[in-house]
C-alpha cells in the first residue's frame, strides 16, 4: 500500500509553510529591492551634491554682508591683506590688531572659510609638489594647496589654518591689472561699474590669484576645479553669488582692463581640443 501523506487540519502537508516565501519569490523581492537601490542611489548622491551647493553659497552669502559692511564703514575700500582677512586671525607681526581678541579687522571667519564639499586639507608636507609661500603686505605664509575636494592649508606662521575659498587678488588692489598696483590701497568697491562681472571670492585651490590678461592655460588656475558638477561657486562684487561653470571662468572681468575675449572663450577662438581631456565635455562660453 503506498505511503500515505499525513496532512494538518489545513489540509497542507506535513513541513510545509503556507506563510513562506518559494525560493523564486525571494528571488523577485530580492531583484525589485536591486532595482529601487539603483534607481534611489544616483538621486540620494545628486541631492547631497545640492546640499553641499546650497551650504557653500551660504557660506560665500555670508562673506558677501560682511565685504559690503565693511567697505561701507571705510569708504567702500576693502582691506589689503585678503589673506588674513580670510583667515580671520592675527598673524605673527602685526601689532595693529590688538584689542580685537585677535581677530583680523573684527572678522570672525569660522564656520564659513570651508565649503561642505572640501572641509579636510592634505597632509602637510615641504616636499608636496601642492606646496606655497607667498605675503600679504607684511607677514609671508607659507602652507600647503588643496585640490578639487581637499582645503588648502596655512601652515606658517602657526597656528595652521585650512580654508577652500580663494580671493581674486585685483579686488583687494585698484583693478587696474597693472601687477605693479597689487599692493595699493583698494579702490571704492562700491563706486566700480558692472560689479555683477567682477568676481571676488570663489572655490579655490589656494588663497588666491590674480589672474592675467588671458589667464594663462587652464590647468593654472586656482579656481578652475570640478568642485560643484563642472562648476565652482563664487560671490561677485555687487555681493551676488553664484554658480560658474569652469570655462566662464575665462570670461569673468577680474580686473578693468581683462580680456574677456580672450583665447580661451568662443568669441576668441577657442577649439574643444584646445581644452584638456577633463574639461572638454564642459559646457563653453
Amino acid at each position: 500500500m503506498g505511503r500515505r501523506e499525513t496532512r494538518k487540519s489545513n489540509g497542507t502537508a506535513a513541513g510545509e509553510n503556507p506563510g513562506g516565501f518559494t525560493l523564486i519569490e525571494l528571488l523577485v523581492v530580492i531583484s525589485v529591492i536591486a532595482v529601487l537601490m539603483a534607481v534611489l542611489l544616483p538621486a540620494l548622491s545628486r541631492a547631497r551634491q545640492q546640499a553641499r551647493v546650497v551650504a557653500c553659497q551660504a557660506n560665500l552669502r555670508q562673506w558677501g554682508l560682511a565685504l559690503n559692511l565693511y567697505a561701507q564703514d571705510n569708504e567702500g575700500r576693502l582691506p589689503k591683506d585678503s589673506i588674513f582677512l580670510i583667515r580671520g586671525a592675527a598673524m605673527t607681526g602685526q601689532e595693529d590688531l590688538s584689542g580685537k581678541g585677535g581677530s583680523y579687522l573684527g572678522f570672525h571667519t569660522q564656520g564659513m572659510a570651508l565649503c561642505p564639499s572640501a572641509t579636510k586639507s592634505i597632509v602637510p608636507d615641504p616636499c608636496h609638489p601642492s606646496s606655497f609661500t607667498a605675503s600679504g603686505s607684511s607677514v609671508k605664509y607659507a602652507g600647503i594647496g588643496g585640490d578639487t575636494f581637499n582645503a588648502w592649508t596655512i601652515t606658517s606662521p602657526e597656528p595652521a589654518f585650512r580654508a577652500s575659498y580663494g580671493f581674486n587678488g585685483w579686488v583687494f588692489s585698484n583693478l587696474s591689472g597693472d601687477r605693479r598696483s597689487l599692493w595699493y590701497p583698494s579702490v571704492d568697491v562700491l563706486a566700480v561699474k558692472n560689479r555683477a562681472s567682477i568676481p571676488v571670492l570663489l572655490d579655490a585651490t589656494r588663497p588666491g590669484q590674480s589672474p592675467d590678461d588671458e589667464f594663462g592655460a587652464p590647468p593654472i588656475s586656482f579656481f578652475c576645479i570640478d568642485r560643484h558638477l563642472a562648476c565652482v561657486n563664487g560671490l561677485f562684487l555687487d555681493w551676488s553669488v553664484r554658480r560658474v561653470g569652469l570655462k566662464e571662468l575665462w570670461t569673468l572681468k577680474w580686473h578693468q582692463s581683462f580680456n574677456t575675449a580672450n583665447r580661451w572663450t568662443l568669441a576668441g577662438g577657442v577649439k574643444p581640443e584646445d581644452w584638456p581631456e577633463w574639461m572638454r565635455s564642459f559646457k563653453d562660453y
